[in-house]
């Protein structure tokens, strides 16, 4: 029997960013694209079918957001991760990004500090300066023999401390280095937060996305205390492949800060529900769990495919199995290239549209991010162009 993942979906001029872009960020259009973390599979039909219902009504007018949405996420976070949701510290939110810049301007002035632990996800970076707010950088730290990474607890006390220090971002599960946080490192952040009076942004959007043989994710929210200043961004949109619907929500049990957040959006007349992405949200947390579990096994198969196949034929790479996320950080330094000859070999040489790890900070500096959310033949083919350029051993 097929393994419906394995079906190859053409998404050429679909308006696909990941494929219709190319040209624009490669310079070519027929590279292979494992670049931007929206995969390549159907979406579960009960999301789909559930568009199909809402387009079934020919009237696309302004929509409020159903109670029924807020249940299905709830029950979603109780049944999946154990983590109780009061109805009313949801707001929902266009996206996880918006709400980065969003917490930017609502829990910092403009001039003052947002901790980012790079190498991590761009829009970390551009939100706070694009807000007019201060990067303060707290590098994660690379064991070099086992290519897994821990946070720095100790610089990260040290930035917390820094007089104009209003705001830590913190990606859980991290992308794109995959860590999968521990407890402990949960529970020490918490504690530095406190100490400090810092108010958290924890985007768990990949919080779902994790392995059967890996630690399971814990909601930083889930250890925290009455009256932490804690907020948790999540969406369905990487669990259900559903991006493109453009809709997410955060968590803030506290009013004031709930309403801190609730002002910005409001400024900018936000978030406008949109008929579809209600639908697609409610559908996916509802009825999308035996779907996950069938791409879950599928991702942890094209995971240790990836694995085995780099570590053993591709010389002077190197990568470590991701505890969540489907995104594999694989170390190119061994190529002795410094980042722009490195896109040049990957997307010249071997058509293969690869993120660059320096988009991800100094630190992703000779890294490539690779997604594995595709067919396997997909990737066979990735890695088999990637060996064609490699030189031998």
């Amino acid at each position: 029997m097929t393994d419906p993942f394995d079906q190859h979906l053409n998404r050429d001029n679909t308006c696909a960013v990941k494929f219709d872009a190319t040209q624009a960020v490669f310079g070519r259009d027929d590279v292979i694209p494992v670049w931007i973390a929206d995969m390549d599979f159907a979406a579960p039909e009960a999301v789909t079918q559930a568009l199909k219902e809402r387009a079934a009504h020919p009237v696309y007018g302004y929509t409020l957001f159903p109670e029924s949405l807020f249940q299905s996420m709830m029950d979603w976070f109780r049944d999946r991760h154990g983590w109780d949701i009061h109805r009313e510290w949801i707001l929902m939110a266009p996206g996880v990004v918006p709400s980065l810049h969003a917490a930017c301007m609502a829990y910092a002035a403009p001039g003052e500090g947002v901790i980012v632990q790079p190498p991590v996800y761009p829009p970390f970076f551009s939100s706070v300066r694009l807000s007019g707010r201060a990067v303060i950088e707290n590098p994660l730290i690379l064991n070099e023999e086992t290519g897994q990474y821990r946070m720095d607890i100790e610089h990260l006390e040290a930035c917390a401390s820094r007089p104009n220090a209003r705001l830590l971002m913190l990606c859980s599960p991290h992308n794109p280095v995959g860590r999968i946080w521990s407890e402990p490192e949960l529970e020490a952040v918490l504690d530095i937060a406190r100490r400090h009076d810092l108010v958290i942004i924890s985007d768990e959007i990949h919080c779902d996305l994790t392995f059967a043989d890996k630690p399971r994710h814990r909601m930083l929210a889930s250890l925290a205390r009455p009256g932490d200043s804690l907020i948790t961004a999540v969406a369905p949109s990487k669990s259900f492949n559903i991006p493109g619907l453009g809709l997410s929500a955060l968590v803030i049990p506290d009013r004031k800060q709930r309403n801190a957040i609730k002002a910005v959006f409001d400024s900018m007349h936000l978030p406008q529900c949109n008929p579809f992405s209600t639908a697609g949200f409610e559908a996916g947390y509802r009825d999308g769990a035996p779907w996950l579990d069938g791409l879950l096994a599928y991702l942890q198969k094209n995971r240790d495919f990836v694995l085995e196949t780099v570590n053993s034929r591709l010389p002077g790479i190197r990568a470590q199995a991701p505890e969540g996320t489907y995104l594999i950080w694989l170390d190119c330094r061994g190529l002795g290239l410094n980042d722009a000859a490195l896109k040049e070999l990957f997307v010249a040489g071997a058509g293969v549209g690869m993120s660059p790890g320096i988009s991800f900070g100094e630190q992703g500096s000779g890294f490539m991010r690779l997604n594995i959310g595709c067919p396997k033949a997909v990737l066979a083919d990735v890695l088999r162009r990637i060996e064609a350029v490699l030189p031998a051993r």
